[in-house]
């Protein structure tokens, strides 16, 4: 009979090809994160009207920081654009 020795033994041996899988696929599931969260905000600042690039700016650690506040308190280029279109309606055509 064959004895394949102890699991300390297989785990020793088989490490650092373990190691660099799990590796590999925390920085693959880390990279589609980055860029889901990426595309979401690209779509948001878009739909808000702004650039979409605006979106990637998320990425960057103290901006993201910051954007939230200039989302929720700002004024955005949408809202603007529906006040004058209503001001538009308003006032009659001369």
């Amino acid at each position: 009979m064959v004895e394949c020795g102890s699991f300390e033994q297989m785990f020793e041996a088989a490490g650092p090809v373990v190691v660099l899988i799990v590796a590999v696929f925390l920085l693959l599931v880390s990279l589609a994160v980055v860029v889901i969260k990426a595309v979401v905000y690209c779509k948001i600042f878009s739909k808000a009207g702004y650039s979409w690039a605006l979106g990637l700016l998320m990425l960057i650690p103290v901006v993201c920081i910051i954007m939230p506040f200039v989302l929720a308190f700002g004024h955005w280029p949408v809202h603007r654009e529906l006040e004058k279109l209503r001001e538009q309606q308003a006032s009659p055509a001369a």
